[in-house]
């Protein structure tokens, strides 16, 4: 039988994302015998990075100053902006090294059986830099599932303007996999998103 600090210690840290029980348990077991200044260093960084990160006040990107360095690039493409779910969407799509305009997270999806409508989303600041900005192309990133594609939809029709491109990422085949291993959803999006080759 572990002692209640551990068991609670595992409880704490099973909340977060991609760790289940047995995960929770073994980084539990493994804190409790480190060096207490190396469990202090991790204690004091984890609440350090929580003070200190904060939402873009333009974008919604994870940043110690608002606006965040992508907002403040005038590198960046202002004139393309790509709208994506969470704010770590935007390391992922940044990893890619692929796009150089600019982001706005939503803050989630359409989800009415969740109670998520559209006025909780981050919609209305969206509409507020389309005035304000020289937005001319948006790209939206949304998942493929029933929520992302619902709330795709509807940014597409409330968001057209004259001069306003709205598009979608196209969905397809993972790279190095065979079209064995995909679904019907899949390939039908990879065939839906075909682009010219020459």
């Amino acid at each position: 039988m572990l002692p209640e600090s551990i068991t609670t210690l595992t409880a704490a840290l099973s909340k977060l994302p991609g760790i289940g029980p047995r995960s929770a348990e073994r980084v539990a077991l493994h804190l409790v015998q480190t060096e207490a200044a190396i469990v202090k260093l991790l204690a004091e960084a984890m609440l350090i990075a929580r003070e200190k990160i904060e939402f873009c006040s333009t974008c919604g990107a994870l940043t110690e100053k608002s606006p965040c360095p992508t907002c403040a690039d005038p590198r960046r493409d202002a004139a393309l902006v790509c709208v994506v779910e969470r704010a770590v969407d935007i390391l992922s799509i940044e990893k890619s090294g692929s796009f150089r305009g600019k982001y706005h997270v939503l803050g989630g999806k359409i989800s009415p059986l969740d109670g998520v409508e559209p006025e909780d989303l981050r919609i209305a600041d969206l509409e507020q830099r389309l005035s304000a900005e020289p937005i001319k192309e948006i790209i939206i990133a949304l998942g493929t599932d029933v929520e992302g594609d619902a709330t795709s939809n509807y940014l597409a029709k409330r968001l057209t303007r004259p001069g306003l491109k709205i598009s979608r990422i196209g969905f397809g085949l993972p790279a190095g996999s065979g079209l064995e291993y995909a679904d019907e959803l899949t390939l039908n999006r990879a065939l839906e998103g075909r682009r010219e080759m020459l």
